[in-house]
């Protein structure tokens, strides 16, 4: 009895699943929204330069971030089903997860790739008086430390 009821809490996952799961599917379809509202915008507006399509490039850039970000929730709820659940969910090879270190590998990855575009973005964005060194600087070194934690499973 006492070993079906410890089993049984397992389901309290399924509130972090369905969570991350809305989370995603939220994030997800507000990029949608967003995209399809620049792109119209910038139809509408018929005016083509040099500073709009910076503009432009940047507002995409924001949408792509919107559409990891909600990757990454997906990602989340998936994995935290598939552990803790019924790990026989039919996913692609590339996103079957056994364990926790599976799911750590999988999200740094994700990660490393959202502070690349962060990055872009406020490169995009420079208006010369902030700081973008130490910006720079600690993107990298954030990033060089989740690839050194990423080639420490290939050991």
């Amino acid at each position: 009895m006492k070993n079906r009821l410890i089993e049984s809490t397992r389901y309290i996952i399924l509130i972090a699943v369905i969570g991350s799961f809305a989370a995603a599917v939220t994030l997800i379809a507000y990029g949608g929204i967003l995209a399809f509202r620049t792109i119209t915008e910038a139809l509408a507006s018929g005016y083509v330069s040099s500073k709009g399509m910076k503009s432009l490039v940047l507002s995409f850039i924001e949408v792509v971030d919107t559409f990891l970000l909600g990757t990454v929730l997906y990602i989340i709820s998936l994995a935290l089903y598939e552990l803790f659940i019924d790990d026989t969910v039919p996913v692609p090879q590339w996103l079957t997860i056994h364990n926790l270190d599976d799911l750590k590998y999988k999200l740094v990855g994700v990660v490393v790739v959202v502070i690349g575009v962060l990055f872009l973005g406020q490169v995009m964005t420079w208006d010369g008086q902030r700081d973008l060194l130490g910006y720079g600087v600690a993107a990298s070194l954030v990033i060089a430390a989740l690839t050194y934690f990423l080639s420490l499973k290939k050991k």
